[in-house]
């Protein structure tokens, strides 16, 4: 498997633990994972406060992150979603606060930093050309090798311009003559949360971009009121091994279940190195399996349609508490992976997943 593969924790809601990062080391070692990026959208001064200095205590934890990441040989990002900094002039004052966090990022020392201007304002006279600008002068004054641009129209889905305002015409023709081809491009797909690919328009992705596209795969990703009723545990699937020869990397957003996630990214791995051979439900099997323990696995797929199709609004009262009881087994006396599984089960039973639009407004 040549497949580039990694993991972004870039949704909204609830955040993973610092013990759950580290904890995706062994198995990312495992799977073939190369990369691990730190991006979650709660996490304010990387987002909303990015102006503000970043704490000691939060550098000082991605520090820690990123020496574990790279003594095992994996990459580690991080996301910096400096919000609507192109709204104000990129002037003397705006450049002095960015540099001040491109310095405290290379004091991390990330092997990779991500430049994020998704869920922005859109609708800007000159949207290319701003961005553009903030692009490259952060690649001038940092130390980190690889950057990686999510631009504000990311997918064709058409609810980005529902969402964020009409895309300026010039907007990927501007992209792809004047960013630098050093910096890489995350694209999402047909979708913002696409249900397959396909090679040819991956390439014709790739012509209008004018480089090679970073898949932000936004499977099995479960944030949002929409999605959070709901576990994506189901394999991947629509991600024909093929489409590897045409993209840079393939980096998927987790749901905010990191035990349960471990699940669903395996599939992908499987997924690249079988090729055609490669059967999503034999697949989960050996996941859910591999993951957790046979007995846990059995359940999963005993309720793999409630979970992933049907949903909490679809599960009774009394069907709660018998699923409680189910999974509850599992939180004592078993493997970590196992019993953090079976309590994301019980926790997201209960409700504490779920995440309003105005929450997510907020981040």
């Amino acid at each position: 498997m040549n497949t580039k593969l990694g993991i972004i924790e870039g949704f909204y809601g609830r955040p993973w633990t610092w013990g759950e990062r580290s904890g995706y080391i062994p198995f990312m070692r495992r799977y073939g994972f190369s990369t691990y990026i730190y991006a979650p959208k709660a996490d304010a001064y990387m987002r909303r406060r990015w102006r503000d200095p970043l704490p000691e205590g939060l550098e000082k934890k991605l520090t820690k992150l990123s020496l574990e990441l790279r003594k095992e040989g994996r990459e580690f990002g991080i996301g910096f979603s400096p919000y609507e900094i192109y709204l104000s002039p990129f002037d003397s004052e705006t450049k002095s606060v960015l540099l001040h966090r491109l310095q405290a990022f290379d004091r991390i020392k990330p092997d990779i930093l991500c430049i994020l201007m998704d869920d922005m304002k859109g609708d800007v006279n000159s949207l290319a050309t701003k961005q553009i600008e903030i692009l490259n002068f952060t690649a001038a004054n940092t130390r980190v090798k690889k950057i990686i641009f999510c631009p504000t129209y990311y997918s064709d889905d058409p609810v980005l311009e529902k969402l964020y305002g009409k895309m300026p015409d010039d907007y990927f023709s501007r992209l792809n003559a004047e960013l630098d081809k050093k910096i890489s491009i995350f694209w999402t797909g047909d979708l913002v949360c696409s249900r397959s690919f396909t090679e040819e328009y991956l390439q014709s992705v790739s012509l209008r971009l004018g480089r090679r596209p970073v898949i932000w795969d936004n499977y099995p990703v479960n944030d949002g009121p929409r999605m959070s009723p709901f576990l994506h545990l189901r394999a991947f699937t629509g991600r024909p091994a093929g489409m590897g020869a045409v993209i840079e990397a393939h980096i998927a957003n987790p749901m905010n279940q990191a035990a349960l996630s471990k699940i669903v990214l395996a599939t992908l791995a499987e997924s690249y190195k079988r090729g055609p051979q490669y059967n999503p439900v034999q697949a989960f099997h050996r996941a859910a399996g591999a993951v957790t323990c046979r007995e846990m696995a059995d359940l999963l797929e005993r309720d793999l349609e409630l979970f992933a199709d049907k949903g909490l609004a679809a599960i009774t009262p009394e069907r709660r508490m018998e699923l409680k009881r189910d999974y509850s087994e599992f939180r004592g006396s078993h493997t970590n992976d196992t019993a953090a599984a079976a309590r994301e089960i019980t926790d997201w039973l209960d409700g504490k997943y779920s995440i309003t639009r105005e929450e997510i407004l907020a981040q």
